[in-house]
């Protein structure tokens, strides 16, 4: 059982997690602290965490920005346990969530139009720098406090697994609502079906939308269209259909975080048409001439604002939009981690702490 650095063992609340101590990746329990409720702050019991991609490129340190020891985990859902006394929109007894940040400045422009994934001075709720000096801890853990701004209501109506929604979910819904792409009878394509392009699927077609998938892997063409209810399936290496689907896509979100040519997807778009880019890449390389002379765009789009999550949440519920999960003990994680790296999961890990953490022990 590891322990932290001094800087955190001021804290006065006891917690357990599962951590990464080095850039090997590997997790293993882990006895913290954190911060004492304050008067705004929300205390929550863990019951599920997702696991998203980018968790696992913290624990290998593949961006080159992680602080061991690193508890990952952004997609937390709990109910309330303790609540300061300046507290307004909760109690105690509530299912609620937490996202991907737990700071912002509150005063920057992005911030005071609802933008707050865009604020200069995030505090996400890992591997950042709380305003304390000490590091944040995700919801691979037993227990969460959190500014009671940055927290969300959730549903009774809502499975309390369908976690992923809070950033798979909020990274396709804000730019399918952002972009003009939530109208009946808009053509929306999804780049990868993967956990957020699931997801896009599931959002655009409750929004009215018609939807083309377009994968790389031909086998996930009955799954795209049978199960999640797309419309249309294209193999991104087919250049006949690719060609035959020129010019027919409002929109196209691409949720890919590996390299690949985006030529042939811009070439799908209408004129005025936006690819979005919502996947991780390290570079991408646009084509002017072809954006120039068909009036097209590429922008990237990051989470939504906290209004805007809450949004999705309710939506979600009402639509009954939820998130394809493998429900998984904590103690399966590093098992988790490997097949997440390999593209072996149907679309995303739910961690189900409150039922495993305890007995790793």
């Amino acid at each position: 059982m590891a322990t932290t650095k001094s800087l955190e063992t001021r804290h006065p609340v006891k917690a357990l997690a599962w951590a990464a101590e080095d850039s090997s990746g590997k997790f293993s329990p882990l006895k913290f602290s954190r911060r004492a409720t304050g008067e705004h702050d929300v205390q929550f019991k863990v019951l599920y965490c997702g696991i998203c991609h980018s968790d696992l490129h913290l624990a290998k340190n593949e961006w080159g920005t992680t602080q061991y020891p690193l508890v990952p985990g952004h997609e937390i859902v709990g109910v309330v346990t303790e609540v300061g006394n300046k507290v307004e929109k909760f109690k105690i007894g509530d299912k609620v969530g937490v996202g991907c940040l737990v700071g912002c400045c509150r005063e920057c422009a992005q911030c005071k139009s609802n933008d707050e994934s865009y604020c200069p001075k995030p505090v996400f709720s890992t591997n950042s720098v709380y305003y304390d000096g000490t590091v944040t801890y995700g919801g691979f853990s037993d227990i969460m406090i959190s500014d009671e701004y940055f927290v969300f209501h959730w549903p009774e109506n809502l499975p309390l697994e369908s976690a992923p929604l809070l950033c798979a979910g909020i990274t396709t819904y804000s730019p399918l609502r952002r972009y003009g792409l939530d109208k009946p009878g808009i053509n929306v394509g999804v780049v990868g079906l993967g956990g957020i392009g699931h997801l896009t699927v599931k959002f655009a077609k409750a929004l009215g939308c018609k939807v083309t998938v377009i994968s790389t892997s031909p086998n996930k063409k009955k799954e795209a269209i049978e199960t999640l209810g797309a419309d249309e399936f294209l193999v991104s290496h087919d250049q006949e259909q690719m060609q035959a689907a020129a010019g027919t896509l409002d929109g196209i979100i691409d949720t890919v975080s590996a390299n690949h040519p985006v030529l042939p997807i811009v070439n799908l778009l209408k004129t005025y048409g936006k690819l979005i880019v919502v996947g991780i890449m390290e570079k991408l390389e646009v084509p002017i001439p072809l954006m120039i002379s068909g009036g097209k765009s590429v922008v990237g789009s990051a989470f939504g604002g906290v209004k805007e999550t809450q949004e999705m949440i309710e939506f979600a519920a009402k639509h009954k939009i939820l998130p394809d999960v493998e429900i998984i003990p904590m103690d399966y994680v590093n098992t988790a981690m490997e097949r997440l790296a390999k593209g072996d999961i149907k679309y995303r890990f739910v961690i189900d702490v409150a039922n495993s953490l305890k007995k790793t022990e």
